[in-house]
Formats: structure tokens, sequence, C-alpha cells
């Protein structure tokens, strides 16, 4: 199945995603083709503006699809002077360029997709915690989750981009037991093998001056009958310790309670060497595992290597 056709959904306007999409076009070799997704317009004067010499074509369907060459779905945007109007074009467009390529997969013409770097709060406007739940919700798959995904470790939060002060509400024992059986499942699908999985606690040192303590109450006896059903985890672990190099090296991913538990340990150690991957779609869906930073644009000096990764991770599977 490789060597099939990359679907790529831009992002927003104004972000550095077109700067490091042609920094990795100069620097890693793609087999698959590419489609992009986004205004014609822009591309080429971003294109022009990063000095890409490549062939590119506009398309109407995917039997016109070149290999060696950048295909391009125009995607049309309005344009208004007055801020406030602008940002609901461009919120339209975004919309626009997500539901052509799920066209697209719907009809299973692909089954490899990545988007850049889009602003959450504006874009979703707190409809979806994130865009992991945004493509789920269009797809109706409930059951998907977070992996940022390096080879040497990957983290997984239970919970996405949630207030701290919901966090305790959303952790179950069967939402961690479906997570765990999600992240043993897509690496015996993509990797070949089961994976170790650590799991952190809640609380500080797994502990609590609660009566209900949710590391003895809850994570533990997931985890208990995730073993049962074959799936290699371990733990309760306290989250300050589990990072520590001699424990990080007994795992390939560690589940976390929420986003920044794992996530800020993870960046710290391998910064932008990771990717962020949707499991649990019926196709694969990638992102660089970083944000559109607006105050990077035009600067020409943002880290690449995330989106190097992501596309290199969907070239390969």
């Amino acid at each position: 199945m490789k060597n099939k056709l990359i679907i790529i959904v831009p992002g927003q306007f104004n972000s550095i995603f077109f700067e490091i999409f042609f920094k990795a076009l100069k620097k890693i070799k793609i087999l698959s083709p590419l489609l992009l997704i986004c205004n014609k317009k822009d591309f080429v004067k971003n294109a022009n503006k990063n000095k890409y010499t490549g062939k590119i074509q506009s398309i109407k369907n995917l039997g016109e699809i070149e290999k060696k060459m950048i295909n391009i779905i125009d995607i049309k945007i309005k344009v208004s002077k007055k801020k406030h109007i602008q940002r609901t074009y461009n919120n339209k467009y975004l919309e626009d360029c997500f539901n052509t390529a799920f066209k697209i997969i719907k009809k299973k013409l692909s089954y490899k997709l990545l988007n850049g770097p889009i602003n959450k709060n504006i874009f979703l406007k707190n409809k979806y915690l994130g865009i992991t739940e945004y493509i789920s919700k269009y797809f109706r798959t409930n059951n998907v989750g977070m992996l940022i995904y390096n080879k040497k470790l990957s983290v997984c939060p239970l919970t996405t981009h949630l207030p701290i002060k919901f966090v305790t509400k959303r952790i179950t024992k069967k939402l961690i037991e479906d997570r765990l059986k999600i992240i043993n499942n897509f690496y015996l699908d993509k990797f070949k093998f089961k994976p170790k999985i650590g799991v952190t606690g809640l609380n500080p040192h797994c502990e609590s001056i609660s009566s209900f303590n949710e590391d003895k109450k809850v994570i533990s006896p997931a985890i208990k009958s995730s073993k049962k059903k074959g799936i290699s985890v371990f733990g309760p672990y306290p989250a300050d310790t589990i990072f520590l190099k001699q424990n990080r090296s007994k795992f390939n991913v560690i589940l976390g309670m929420y986003h920044d538990q794992v996530l800020t340990p993870l960046k710290t150690l391998y910064e932008y060497d990771a990717i962020n991957i949707t499991m649990g779609l019926p196709f694969l869906r990638v992102s660089p595992d970083h944000g559109p930073n607006e105050k990077m644009v035009n600067k020409n000096l943002s880290n690449p290597t995330s989106l190097f990764k992501a596309l290199e991770f969907l070239d390969q599977n």
C-alpha cells in the first residue's frame, strides 16, 4: 500500500506551513504523489517566496494526478479588508479544504491525510476539543486516540485539550481500557509488534488525601483487566519519575491522564522530532506536532523536522 496518494490540507492562512513544506521538499524524497487542497494563488505566492522551482498543476479529478509534480485542487477564498469578516472567510475556506479531502477519503481514493497547523480556538470555536475530535466526528468514529509518535518513545494523553478542572470527571475504567486497546492495535497494525505501554497515575506519587483515589479505584483496575486481554501494559507510575531515562526505556508508549502530563516531557526530550497521529480512524491522519506560530511567519526560522517526519511516515505506510 506504499506510494499511494498523500492528501495535504495546508491549514490556515498566515502560518509557517509553506515555509516548512518547501524545506521538506528540498530535504527528503517522497515517492507517493502529493495532492494539496488549498488556494492555488496562495500556494504559488508562497512557492515563489520560498524559491520552489518544481512543477505544479491544477486538477479537477484524481485521474489527472501526476506523480512528479505538485497537484493542487484549487479552493476559492473570499477577501475582506475587515479582520473579523476575513476571519469568517478563512474559517469557511478551511472547512471547504477539509470537506474536499474527506470526500476523497470516503470514496476510498486515498487513505493518507496530512493537515498543517491550525489555530483551534479560531477555527473550532470551542465546538471541539481539537482537530482530532473534529475529524472523528465527521467520520462518526468515537473511539479515537491522539498519539504523539517518536520511534524511541511515544505518548498518548487520555484526555486531550481539556481544561484541568474537567479531567477527573472524564477518567473512567472503560476509557482507559479503550485507549489501551487502540494503542495496542495500532502498533500491531502499523509497526507489526506488540507495544509495551506504561501508564501514569493521576495524582502526585499515585497517592491522594481524598477518600477516593483514582489511581487505585479506576486506573489500576483498568490496567489489570487490559493485561488479562493480552495487552502488555504496566503501572500506574508516578508521572514525575516515569520519564527518567531508566524508566522510559522500558516502554514504547506512555499513556498519561491529561495533555501536558505527557506532552511536556516528550517535547522536552525530542523537541520537534515527533508527529501527531490520530489512532482509530479508517485512514491515516497525521500532522506536525506544533501550531501555526503566526509570530514566526516570514522569518524563515521555523524548524521543519516534525513535517519531515510526518511526510516520511505517510510515504512509508
